[in-house]
């Protein structure tokens, strides 16, 4: 059974920095693309970042360039994002997806999703 288990939300005032963690488990990592989605309330699930299987190229949205990071792990079956320069806008939950190929910044190309991690930039 797959399962990826999101980890790191919180609040955090504009400006601050938060790090979310996609713990994977159940299906071969290093097979798998992986990215980030989020969803604020009221909005439709908006494509935030992904990271390639193998040479690990990376895509992001417009609104996250320059300012998160996405990474992975293979050895600990973990991606992360790394969020600096917080703004309200980006209060939303979080999502971690998993999936074997397909167009990265459509969501309908995921296989697996994680729950959720809540993040909530006060201003």
């Amino acid at each position: 059974q797959v399962q990826l288990v999101e980890s790191g939300g919180g609040l955090v005032q504009a400006g601050g920095s938060l790090r979310l963690s996609c713990a994977a488990s159940g299906l071969t990592f290093s097979n798998y693309n992986m990215g980030w989605f989020r969803q604020a309330p009221g909005k439709e699930r908006e494509f935030v970042a992904a990271i390639i299987r193998g040479d690990g190229t990376t895509d992001y949205t417009n609104s996250v360039k320059g300012r998160f990071t996405i990474s992975r792990d293979n050895a600990k079956n973990t991606v992360y994002l790394q969020m600096n320069s917080l703004n309200p806008e980006d209060t939303a939950v979080y999502y971690c997806v998993a999936a074997k190929g397909g167009v990265l910044r459509k969501p309908g190309t995921y296989e697996y999703w994680g729950q959720g991690t809540q993040v909530t930039v006060s201003s």
